[in-house]
């Protein structure tokens, strides 16, 4: 039973971005705190259901990188307060806006776990890359663009984590 969420009008905010800009942003950083919240949800799910032989490792790992999607989740919400907007906030909102899928009440394999997280976070470096490309040469909003690029930096050092795991696992 999705719901269109009901927005507040875009607040003041005298940081040197034209409103209409700040307008075009906002549902952008919505869409990745909806990514984030499932990608996190998704990795978290990974971490209790682990089993095989590489549980420990790959236990460890999902703790740490879920804890990390948090982190990013956060700073993407209050990016989004910080041009006056609204972040999104609840499960509907996220499914709604977000670009991954998820396949309830299936536990995949270990090896599974790994190449799905993978492709979610090379899905989210992608848009990250169409997204910095739009803070800088659409919005001039270089605030925006550098906390993208380190979220960028962020999911390629994780993605690389999985893809060795994969390999080498």
């Amino acid at each position: 039973m999705a719901t269109k969420s009901k927005r507040k009008k875009l607040e003041q905010a005298h940081i040197g971005l034209a409103a209409e800009n700040r307008e075009k942003l906002i549902p952008r950083l919505n869409q990745l705190l909806a990514d984030e919240h499932l990608l996190y949800t998704k990795t978290r799910n990974y971490h209790w259901n682990v089993t095989g032989i590489h549980f420990s490792q790959l236990h460890e790992l999902f703790e740490e990188q879920y804890n990390s999607l948090q982190l990013i989740a956060d700073e993407v919400a209050e990016r989004s307060r910080m041009l006056g907007g609204t972040a999104v906030g609840t499960l509907v909102e996220f499914l709604e806006h977000t670009r991954l899928s998820e396949a309830p009440g299936a536990i995949p394999s270990a090896p599974d776990m790994l190449a799905n997280l993978l492709d979610d976070h090379e899905q989210v470096i992608t848009s990250l890359r169409d997204d910095i490309e739009a803070c800088m040469e659409e919005f001039n909003d270089e605030g925006t663009a550098d906390l993208l690029i380190g979220t960028m930096r962020a999911h390629e050092k994780m993605a690389w984590m999985l893809r060795s795991m994969a390999n080498g696992g």
